[in-house]
Parts: structure tokens; C-alpha cells; sequence
């Protein structure tokens, strides 16, 4: 009985390689049978092929004793029988014993084949108990008659698909192949199409049943042979006629030779296709969809995201704060936008509000007015808090935007807290959403919001930058995307710039040595110099000034540089601002260059200040004149481990400007003085992320006096010459008789000078000291203050002689 029309489940691969699925073998029982023809009209090359293809086949069995046997027989003048049905029980002995055939050569007796398989039948095989599939590879170039042994085979209920190889003679092939021929008559030099016609044509009592969504189709192909045809060449002159006198008379003879040529015969191929699982795109925010078989996959899944299979953004806002989104409902942003806006922060909400949630949120939308339909702290589950979302209707009317900040900063955040006497301190942000230009001036609104200690964030697409900028005050506060889509990726991100909210500011867990170098010249000139001023008086609000963490520089030049305090002269904030007040205009030209080698040589050094082992920056900040002189310098600094930053007002020359700078992400480039506070916490942000990065102790060199500087394992030391001192500080020639320490920075004669330079420590020893009860003895009191200077003992009587009354303390650095 022949086999229906019914394809195994097969996923064909995408690359030369031919992939099965798991659920497409043929698992049922099923003896298969390859006759292989290995005589010499197909060669030994071919031959391979037909090897490598049967090979390819058995990936599609199930081969074990009980279920599917495969057998093989060689013919060529003889048939051979290679192994038997019941001689390899699993598929890697198959293949590997199809592999170790060898060709033998002899004409093609394809008949004679057959009717050995009639009289032996399939060798191992179930006698007839199981469907039997004989797979004939072959040219077909039999020499002998194939018709009555073919057809007695069929006969017996056995399915035969007839493959050619080479340039077969497809004539004798259809001959061999089982009814219809089209689904039975396979080709070799294909191996995908020709498994692919196999599989199609096995049938749900033999095989497994086509996987769900899988259909066979036919496609239009081509059936190749080689065939030798005569031609006409020309013609000749012959001479025809008889032996009889004058019977003999020229003629024109045709001249005939034999051609190979490649015919083509137009046929139908037949194929499995199986949709492939990957086709719907299930991975979101841009992962990757990886197939697993006919109908199961895996996403890989970017950093961030993998929330679920489909690559949902892993979102929590496990930080406190009062979180109030403000949606646009303008007729500017229209309908679509609205309703995406709305989309997006549904999504957001449903993957961020928990039970355990400890933010409270709102939303207020805005055209002319502003509603607050959803409350601060409202809703504290998903489910009423998505239905008042969907509660959301489109207003239409003008964009107002400015009103509506100011509207938010008033009466947005009016919550009563739940005792009387407990004051509602969490950090209070409101998420602006928007997609059209503002009606009204959004500046001094939105430093009126944050002049309340409010914290905006800014979302629109790619033309609303500008202006989320003007909003936020820092383009690191934005969100802007390309398309409506990117929004959706955009969840991340945005759930960490609100919990960035909690974090300090500045560097304040970070030490660092910090520097301004402000252009004074006449070129920037007073107004705007006030406003450079400004700039780093509220720059220097982000740090902490003290002698453990940041120390702060601030050097003005015109045509030469002038150090207005330098890193050690003020421990607090307050001093640096009152000190930066008292800034004077300088009004010449300007010489960056000089004012980079002044930072320098009489700033960044040991002696001026600088504490080894800790990173160190210095801010240029410029209108571009002066700086034709600042690239070597400044790469100078560089070279010594200290970061330069260019801060850039007006039209400038960017190719100058980079040079100086080393890299576009130490240069800001700000069109006005006026915009300059928009761009502070991108630079405070830069020089932050310098001071975490790690350092080197001796660069900038520590040692003074030309003394090299040896790193060691987490220390350093200088080695001097003509010099001693952990700094090579002192002169050989000059250090007094009696002195056997390093050598000295400075000598504190009063117990208000040792408290200035080191504390109360440095009272405490000084107590002990000169309660001594010998003067002609050490007082061996040492101590390490926390800026690493050392309180080294000294001889009482030297220091008389060198006419200091005591107590003494010298300070070592």
C-alpha cells in the first residue's frame, strides 16, 4: 500500500547545513533500505555525494532496533549488500558505517539490483510486518531493461523514491519511482530540496504527523540531465552514384556531429514549511529571538531587561520619593500623542507600583488649565491605579507649559502627612511629558520649581530637546527618543534617573583636588565675567570642602595667571564662596596657555597643597580667545594624571578647543554665559566620574627638587639628590647640627597655629610635651593627622639652641 501524502514535522535550516527537529524524526517502525549505485558512469566523486546525502537522511530517522532500521546495498555489475537492515541499532553507527563505504566500480545494472532485493528481500528487515521505503540513488543510465523489475518491486507495497545524481537520465528514474513521481523522484545536488521531497512525502502511520501551522508546498524547479544530441555541422561535397559510366555526380552531404548538452525539464519540487517562532517578534527592547525547534524560542535579552521571557525591562522603584507625572493634553501634542503618552506611563506604572512600593505618585495633565485627576499617594495598588488611568481623556487647547510647572510646584505636593508633628521630607519630582513647543516661557518657571527643591525630568521626542534642556537645567535630565517605539525603550532609563534623585550630589563620597582657571580678560568682559563667577561659586555647592575630601583652586588670567586661593587655604565651603565674591575683573588679553602652566607649576604641587593620591582636575573656563597657546600645557597636565575640562562660551574654534581638551567628553560647548547653569550638572557629572577612576601616586611627581618618585604596592616614596625629606623638602647643606629627622615644612611656635595645622591632636601632644619632665630628653609623642602629616619627635636642646622656645612641633608632608 503506498504511503499518503502526509510531511513528518521537519524545520529546514537556514544555512548549508540540513537541521531536523526533535519532533519531526520518524519515530514509528519503518525499514529503510538504501540501493546505492556505484558503477563507473557515476564516478567516485558522485558517489561520495550520494554518501553524504544518504548521511544526511538518517538525521531525520529515529534509528533504533524497535523503531526505525536502516540497511544498505552497493550495486553496480553485481549488487553488495553493505550492512543489513539489523546491523547498527543506533544513527552514529549508521552514518559512521555509510562513511567507510567504498566505491567498487562496474557498470550500471540496475535491474539486476532489483531483482535481488525481490528475491532476498530487505536483509534484517520485519518481513513485511513494517512499511518498507527503498531509496534508489542513481544516474539511471541502467544497462538493461528497469520497467518489469520495478514494477514487480511496487507491487510488494514497497515505496520507492528514485534520487538522481550527477546528470541522470530522469526518463529511467521516473520508471523507478513510486506513484505519484512527482513527490517520489528526488535530486541529489540539492540535498535541503531532495530530504525536503522525503520528508513531504512520508506518511502519519509511519512518521510523526506535520507540526501545527506546518504545510507542504510546491514550488516550480528544474530537472537537470546531460544528453548527446547530433548537430549539424555544415556540409561537404560528396560524390553520388554507380559503377556505370557516367552515373557519378557531385552533391552537397550534410556534415553531422555529436553534442553534450545540459536539458533542463520544467517539474514541481515539494517542501515542508514551518513557520518559524521567531517570525512574530516576541523579544522586546531589542533582544534577540533564538528558535528552538518548530515552536519554541528563548530571547537574549539586553542588560537591564529580561523582566520576563520577552525581554520586559527589570523596573523597580525601590527609592523613596513623591513622584508626580505631568502629561501634555494640549492640542499641540494631538490625540495620537496623548493616547501614547498615556500608553507609556500605564506600562511604566505597571511595572514599578508594588505593594511594597515606597514612593507615592500622581498624574496632572495640562492644555490651558492643569488637572490633577490622580492624586500624590492616592492609589497604593495597580488595579484602581490603572483604572483611574484609563479614566484619562484628551482635552485639546494651548500648550501652556510654563503655567502649568508653576501650577505644580504650588499645589502639586500638597499632602497632609499621617502625624501632625512628622514633616513629609522625601525627595519630590515631577516627570514632565510633552511633545509640543510651550505657548509661554518655560525658564523662570521652571526655576521656580526648582528654587521649591523640586526635581524635573524632561520626556519628549528628538525637536522638544532644546527646550527639555531649558526645563530640566541639565541635558543628563532628558529623555528624548526617535520614534514612538524607542519611548517604550526608554522605561529604564527613565526609572533610574528618578531614583538618581536620592543620591548626593557632587563628589561627595570622592576625594579630589579641584581647580578653576576663569578667563578675566578684556575680551570676556565684566558682565559676563560675573556670570563665570557665579558659575563656580554654584559649582563649588556640589562639593564638600574640607581636607579629607575635596579641595577647591580658583586661578583667574588674562595675559599672565594669578592664584586667588590656592587648593590648602580654605577648609569649608563658606570660605571658598565668601573668597570667590571677592574675585577681581582683570581686563588685558588672555593667554590660556600661561594660565594651564601656572595650575601647573604653582598649583597642582605637593608643596601648594596637592595630596598625593588623589585625583585631580582643573575647569578652564573660556570665551575660545587666548588658546592658541593651551595644547601643550595642557596635554603636559595630562601626562601628569590631572584632567583637563573645557568650558566654552560663544563662537569658538572647536578644532583649537579639542586639542586643549584631549576629547570631545572633557569639552562643553555653551552658546550663551546665560545658559551656562543648563550644563553644570553634565560637568559636575564628568569630573565626578574622573575622581572614582583610579590613580596614580605619583603623578602628578610628589617630590620636589627634581627627586624621583618609586610607586610601591599602595605607596610611594622620593628618592633626592643633594636633598632628603619624604619630599626631598630639605637641603643636605642646609639642615642644623642636631637635627636628625627628614627635614621640616613648617615650625609651629603656639598652640593656635598647631591647632590651625593639625587639630586638637596637635594640642594634645603639645600638652605632653611640654609637661616633658627633662628638657634634654625626646618627647617621643608621634602622631598621623588626617591629612597624612606626621608629628615627628625632635630633641629639646637642639631646638634651643636654635633659639625656639618650646613647645615645637614639626610638621612633616
Amino acid at each position: 500500500m503506498p504511503l499518503h501524502s502526509l510531511q513528518s514535522a521537519i524545520y529546514l535550516f537556514m544555512s548549508v547545513k540540513l537541521w531536523v527537529s526533535t519532533a519531526a524524526k520518524c519515530s514509528a517502525s519503518l525499514d529503510v533500505l538504501f540501493l546505492l549505485d556505484g558503477s563507473y558512469s557515476i564516478g567516485k566523486g558522485s558517489f561520495e555525494r550520494s554518501k553524504h546525502f544518504a548521511g544526511k537522511l538518517c538525521d531525520a530517522f529515529d534509528i533504533h532496533p524497535d523503531r526505525v532500521r536502516v540497511g544498505m546495498i552497493q550495486f553496480s555489475s553485481t549488487p553488495h549488500l553493505e550492512f543489513p537492515l539489523d546491523s547498527y541499532p543506533t544513527k552514529q553507527e549508521v552514518k559512521e558505517r555509510i562513511k567507510r563505504t567504498v566505491f567498487r566500480g562496474g557498470s550500471t545494472e540496475t535491474g539486476r539490483a532489483l531483482k535481488y532485493i525481490l528475491h532476498k528481500g530487505f536483509p534484517g528487515g520485519r518481513n513485511s510486518s513494517v512499511p518498507e521505503v527503498l531509496i534508489i540513488i542513481s544516474d539511471g543510465k541502467s544497462q538493461g531493461s528497469t520497467a518489469v523489475p520495478a514494477m514487480q518491486v511496487k507491487e510488494r507495497h514497497i515505496t520507492v523514491f528514485a534520487v538522481g545524481i550527477k546528470f541522470p537520465r530522469w526518463e529511467e528514474l521516473h520508471v523507478l519511482a513510486s506513484e505519484p513521481p512527482e513527490r517520489h523522484l528526488l535530486f541529489a545536488g540539492d540535498a535541503e530540496d531532495a530530504a525536503n521531497g522525503l520528508y513531504s512525502t512520508l506518511s502519519d502511520p509511519v512518521c510523526t504527523a506535520t507540526a501545527p501551522g506546518c504545510k507542504v508546498e510546491s514550488h516550480p524547479c528544474e530537472r537537470r540531465t546531460l544528453e548527446t544530441v547530433k548537430e549539424l555541422a555544415g556540409n561537404y561535397v560528396c560524390w553520388k552514384g554507380s559503377k556505370q559510366p557516367s552515373a557519378v555526380q557531385a552533391s552537397l552531404c550534410p556534415f553531422i556531429r555529436w553534442k553534450r548538452v545540459l536539458v533542463k525539464h520544467p517539474s514541481r519540487c515539494f517542501r515542508t514549511v514551518c513557520p518559524d517562532p521567531c517570525d512574530s517578534q516576541p523579544c522586546q527592547n531589542g533582544g534577540t529571538c533564538v528558535p528552538e525547534g518548530l515552536d519554541r524560542y528563548h530571547c537574549l535579552c539586553l542588560l537591564g531587561y529580561g523582566g520576563d521571557i520577552h525581554c520586559a525591562a527589570k523596573l523597580s522603584l525601590e527609592c523613596s520619593v513623591d513622584l508626580l507625572f505631568l502629561m501634555d493634553s494640549s492640542a499641540g501634542v494631538t490625540l495620537e500623542g496623548f493616547l501614547r503618552f498615556k500608553a507609556f506611563l500605564k506600562r511604566f506604572l505597571q511595572a514599578v507600583v508594588g505593594q511594597d512600593s515606597p514612593m507615592s505618585l500622581g498624574v496632572a495633565q495640562y492644555d490651558d488649565d492643569v488637572r490633577t485627576p490622580i492624586e500624590l499617594g492616592q492609589h497604593r495598588d495597580t488595579f484602581s491605579l490603572m483604572k483611574s488611568m484609563d479614566a484619562l481623556n484628551f482635552s485639546g487647547g494651548r500648550t501652556l507649559t510654563g503655567r502649568a510647572l508653576q501650577y505644580i510646584a504650588q499645589h502639586g505636593f500638597r499632602s497632609t502627612p499621617v502625624l501632625a508633628d512628622v514633616q513629609d521630607d522625601l525627595p519630590r519630582v515631577v516627570v514632565l511629558l510633552t511633545d509640543s513647543k510651550s505657548q509661554d516661557s518655560v525658564a523662570e518657571a521652571a526655576k521656580y520649581v526648582k528654587d521649591q527643591n523640586i526635581f524635573l525630568i524632561g520626556i519628549g521626542s528628538s525637536f522638544m530637546r532644546a527646550e527639555l534642556a531649558t526645563v530640566t537645567g541639565n541635558p543628563q535630565q532628558t529623555i528624548v527618543y526617535s520614534d514612538p517605539q524607542d519611548l517604550f525603550n526608554r522605561m529604564p532609563e527613565l526609572q533610574r534617573k528618578i531614583c538618581s534623585v536620592g543620591s548626593p550630589e557632587g563628589c561627595q563620597a570622592q576625594s579630589l583636588d579641584l581647580a578653576f582657571a576663569v578667563d578675566a580678560s578684556s575680551g570676556v568682559g565684566l558682565e559676563n565675567f560675573l556670570h563665570l563667577r557665579h558659575f563656580v561659586r554654584s559649582s563649588c555647592l556640589h562639593f564638600i570642602v574640607n581636607r579629607d575630601v575635596t579641595q577647591i583652586a580658583l586661578v583667574t588670567y588674562g595675559s599672565k595667571a594669578h592664584t586667588v586661593f590656592a587648593l590648602d587655604t580654605h577648609t569649608s565651603s563658606s570660605a571658598v564662596l565668601q573668597a570667590i565674591d571677592q574675585v577681581p575683573f582683570l581686563g588685558d588679553s588672555a593667554s590660556a596657555g600661561s594660565a594651564l602652566l601656572h595650575v601647573y607649576s604653582d598649583v597642582m604641587t605637593v608643596q601648594k597643597g596637592a595630596r598625593p593620591g588623589v585625583n585631580k582636575a582643573v575647569v578652564l573656563l573660556t570665551n575660545g580667545g587666548g588658546m592658541q597657546d593651551a595644547a601643550a600645557p595642557a596635554q603636559q597636565l595630562r601626562h601628569n594624571g590631572i584632567l583637563v575640562f573645557v568650558v566654552a562660551v560663544g563662537d569658538t574654534d572647536r578644532d583649537i578647543l579639542l586639542g586643549v581638551a584631549g576629547s570631545p567628553n572633557y569639552l562643553v560647548h555653551v552658546s550663551s554665559y546665560q545658559d551656562l547653569q543648563y550644563h553644570q550638572g553634565l560637568i559636575i557629572e564628568r569630573i565626578c566620574e574622573e575622581a572614582r577612576s583610579p590613580v596614580n601616586l605619583c603623578k602628578p611627581n610628589p617630590c620636589m627638587n627634581q627627586g624621583v618618585c618609586i610607586l610601591g604596592p599602595g605607596s610611594y616614596r622620593c628618592e633626592c639628590h643633594g636633598w632628603e625629606g619624604p619630599h626631598c623638602e630639605t637641603s643636605k647643606d642646609q639642615q642644623p647640627p642636631g637635627l636628625t629627622t627628614h627635614g621640616f615644612a613648617a615650625l609651629l611656635q603656639s598652640p593656635a597655629a598647631q591647632q590651625k595645622a593639625n587639630g586638637p591632636e596637635a594640642l594634645r601632644l603639645s600638652a605632653e610635651c611640654s609637661s616633658s619632665p627633662s628638657r634634654n630628653t625626646f618627647c617621643h609623642s608621634q602622631a598621623l593627622s588626617s591629612t597624612g602629616t606626621v608629628l615627628r619627635p625632635f630633641p629639646i636642646p637642639a631646638l634651643h639652641k636654635l633659639g625656639f622656645p618650646a613647645p615645637f612641633f614639626f610638621i612633616l608632608y
